[in-house]
C-alpha cells in the first residue's frame, strides 16, 4: 500500500455505467497527509513505503470527499480503483445497510485515521453540528474555495473524535478548573500571566476561563509580545530550578515555546489538562472541546469531517474569534473511554465513546482461534502488526501489515484470526 500519487481511478460514473456490485471485500489505497508536525518514520514504516522525504502526519481511511480512499475488489487485481464515496453513493444499501442509511444518509458516517505526531499540532476546536452547518453555508455564500488555506469549514458536519494510543501518546485536552489554574500560576511573574490571573480571579468560572483565553490569544500582534514571552518563559525556567510540583506543566509550556517561539499559545497550556495515554488507552473529544496533541502514534476515529478551528501552535490558518465562538468553556477532565475486552489468548478491545457515528475495536491476535468482527454495517480494517486472516462466508483472505480493507454491510458476519494487531472502525 502506498501514498496516493497517481492512481488508476475510475472517473465519476454516469448513470447506467457498471460498477462492480457487492458483496465484495475492497482493498483500500489511502491518502497520506504531509503536515509539518508529522513523523518521518511511523506511517511509512507501517505501510512499507519508501522515504518520501516529507513528514507524514495522517493516513486517511474513509470516504470524506476531500481525500476518499480508493477501493478495489480484493479478488480482482485488474479492476480499476474507485473512490469509496462513489461506491457508497452507487450502492448505499449494500455498502451501508438500511439502519446506517436511514440514520446518516448515503455516506460513511466515520473517518478512520492513523495519526503520527513528532511534535505538537495546533491548539484547536471542532465545531458542533449547528456551528458547522452555519459556517459551511456562510463560507459558501462568500465563495471561499473549499480547498482555500483560509477556509474554516470544509464541510457541514460536526467532528467528535477518539484516539487510541499505539505508542505512548501525549495531549492537552479540556479546560482545567479555574482554582487549579490560579494555583499553578503562583510564583510566575509577567504581564501575560497577570492577564490570566486577573480574568479568572474576577470571574472564577467558565466566563473567567473564556476571558483569560481570549485575552491571552488577543496578544498576538502586540508589539510587546516578544519581550513578554521572553519574560514569561524565563519565569517558568526559574521556577523549574526550585520547584517540582508543576514540573510537567512547566516543561510542557517550555517545549511548546521552543517549537513555536513567537506564539503566545504556548502559555495556554496552563489552562488545559495534560493527558498521557499508555498504549491501548483512549481519549474522546466532544464537539467544542479545546485540545492540542503533543506527540505519539495512535489510531483515530471520528465523525466524517475535516472541520478544524485553530488558535495557535500551527503554521496553518488561525481564526481566534471562530474558535472562541464554537468552544465550550466548561472545565472538566476529558472523557476516557473504557475498554470492553473479549477473549483470552486472542483478545479484542472495543471502545464505545458517546458518539453515534463510530466505535473502534483493536484486535490482539495470538492464535488461529478467530474473533468476531462487528456483524452488521460497514467496517474498515487496518492491520497494524503481523498478519491477519479475515474470514467471511466460505472465504478467507490474508491481510499483511499496513493493508486495509473496507467490508460492506452486505458481507455480514466476519471473523479475524492470525498473529498481530488490527484495528476496526464501525458504526454502533
Amino acid at each position: 500500500m502506498a501514498t496516493r500519487k497517481s492512481p488508476k481511478v475510475t472517473p465519476l460514473q454516469p448513470r447506467g455505467t457498471k460498477i462492480r456490485a457487492v458483496p465484495a471485500i475492497y482493498r483500500l489505497t489511502n491518502t497520506v497527509q504531509h503536515y509539518d508536525w508529522g513523523s518521518y518514520t511511523d506511517i511509512r514504516g507501517l505501510l512499507g513505503t519508501p522515504d518520501s522525504g516529507q513528514p507524514e502526519a495522517e493516513l486517511w481511511l474513509g470516504a470524506h470527499p476531500s481525500a476518499p480512499s480508493l477501493a478495489q475488489p480484493w479478488d480482482d487485481a485488474s479492476a480499476e480503483q474507485v473512490p469509496l464515496d462513489q461506491l457508497i453513493h452507487h450502492s448505499p444499501v449494500e455498502m451501508l445497510g438500511n439502519r446506517i442509511l436511514d440514520t446518516f444518509g448515503p455516506r460513511l458516517p466515520y473517518l478512520m485515521k492513523v495519526l503520527a505526531a513528532d511534535r505538537a499540532l495546533s491548539l484547536q476546536v471542532h465545531p458542533a453540528a449547528h456551528h458547522a452547518r452555519a459556517g459551511f453555508n456562510r463560507e459558501n455564500r462568500e465563495q471561499v474555495p473549499v480547498t482555500a488555506p483560509n477556509r474554516n469549514f470544509r464541510d457541514a458536519n460536526h467532528k467528535p473524535e477518539m484516539i487510541v494510543a499505539i505508542t505512548e501518546f501525549h495531549a492537552l485536552a479540556g479546560l482545567r478548573a479555574p482554582r487549579v489554574v490560579l494555583r499553578m500560576l503562583e510564583g510566575l511573574s509577567g504581564r501575560l500571566f497577570d492577564l490570566i490571573r486577573d480574568a479568572i480571579s474576577q470571574n472564577p468560572g467558565p466566563v473567567g476561563l473564556k476571558i483569560a483565553l481570549s485575552e491571552l490569544l488577543s496578544q498576538r500582534g502586540d508589539p510587546n509580545l516578544a519581550s513578554d514571552l521572553i519574560e514569561a518563559i524565563s519565569a517558568i525556567r526559574s521556577r523549574m530550578q526550585t520547584a517540582t510540583q508543576y514540573q510537567i506543566a512547566d516543561q510542557t509550556a517550555v517545549d511548546l515555546a521552543e517549537q513555536f517561539p513567537d506564539d503566545v499559545g504556548a502559555l495556554s497550556s496552563y489552562l488545559l489538562n495534560r493527558v498521557n495515554l499508555l498504549p491501548g488507552e483512549a481519549l474522546f473529544l466532544e464537539d467544542g472541546e479545546v485540545h492540542a496533541y503533543l506527540k505519539g502514534l495512535g489510531v483515530e476515529v471520528m465523525a466524517s469531517s475535516d472541520n478544524v478551528l485553530r488558535a495557535g501552535l500551527t503554521s496553518k490558518h488561525i481564526d481566534v474569534p471562530a474558535l472562541l465562538e464554537c468552544m465550550s468553556f466548561r472545565p472538566r477532565m476529558p472523557y476516557r473511554p473504557e475498554q470492553i475486552e473479549v477473549g483470552e489468548i486472542s483478545r479484542s478491545f472495543t471502545y464505545r465513546p458517546p458518539a453515534e457515528e463510530f466505535a473502534l475495536t483493536i484486535f490482539d491476535l495470538n492464535q488461529d482461534s478467530p474473533l468476531p468482527v462487528r456483524h452488521e454495517g460497514p467496517r474498515t480494517i487496518l492491520v497494524l502488526e503481523g498478519t491477519a486472516m479475515l474470514a467471511f462466508g466460505n472465504e478467507e483472505i490474508v491481510l499483511n501489515r499496513g493493508v486495509s480493507v473496507f467490508v460492506p454491510a452486505e458481507i455480514g458476519a466476519a471473523q479475524l484470526s492470525g498473529y498481530g494487531q488490527a484495528a476496526c472502525a464501525w458504526v454502533p
